[in-house]
């Protein structure tokens, strides 16, 4: 009995993690190496499942096998459906340049697609290039980042590859990036995200208690406030 509650647990865990990334079960497989139909026994506590695959369904996901393991738990509800995406992007997305500080901040409300992380580049490029290389600090806020069922989500597997784009042109310029986090598993996702682009050594991700994690924010950029980026109600 204990055996078949500890596959259930481990299950669901999956299918929470692969939902809040907005992955369908076939595209966990593809990532993972793994038959789609090896992925739904996993998930419903069939399957008595290896290290090997256990360390290959955690590669998939972005995350390390301890954090597979984590009390950090999510609605599986799969998150990037079209009612995720009712509030236009551009009144979810904020961004403010101190120039005095040289600090910009931006925020992003809701999800994103491939394209909103295109037009964001776009736009935040157009700063950071008017900067020197190494000048600029980048303070980015993805503690809203929610489904609309309120529930926190990371990238999508499309949103994490347009990221490390993203990264290479608009973070590398900057001196450092402080990012804020909406979980341990966007941490995780964003180690994992900043390592691909190259630029994990200038990047700092956040994430604890929210009073706690913006003293700390404001402390590596040397600041005492800022005026996007502010403790939350």
């Amino acid at each position: 009995m204990l055996i078949v509650d500890i596959r259930s647990e481990f299950g669901l865990r999956v299918r929470e993690l692969r939902a809040r990334s907005g992955m369908s079960q076939e595209l966990l497989a593809d990532r993972s190496g793994l038959d789609r139909t090896y992925i739904s026994g996993v998930e419903r506590g069939e399957r008595n499942i290896s290290l090997v695959n256990i360390e290959k369904i955690a590669a998939a996901l972005n995350v390390s096998i301890e954090y597979l393991f984590s009390s950090e738990r999510f609605s599986a509800n799969l998150a990037y459906q079209q009612k995720d995406f009712k509030v236009p992007f551009l009144e979810r997305f904020k961004f403010h340049l101190d120039t005095d500080r040289k600090i910009l901040a931006f925020q992003v409300n809701g999800l994103l697609t491939g394209e909103n992380v295109d037009y964001m580049s776009r736009t935040l490029l157009g700063i950071t290039s008017a900067f020197s290389q190494g000048e600029l600090n980048i303070f980015v806020d993805h503690r809203e980042m929610k489904a609309s069922d309120g529930e926190p989500v990371v990238y999508s597997p499309e949103v994490a590859e347009r990221a490390v784009q993203f990264q290479q042109k608009v973070i590398s310029w900057g001196k450092q990036a402080v990012v804020l986090c909406n979980s341990e598993f966007m941490v995780h996702q964003m180690n994992h995200v900043t390592t691909i682009s190259g630029i994990r050594d200038k990047a700092v991700h956040l994430y604890g208690k929210d009073k706690e994690m913006i003293g700390r924010a404001y402390e590596l950029l040397d600041i005492n406030g800022n005026e996007l980026i502010k403790p939350m109600k």
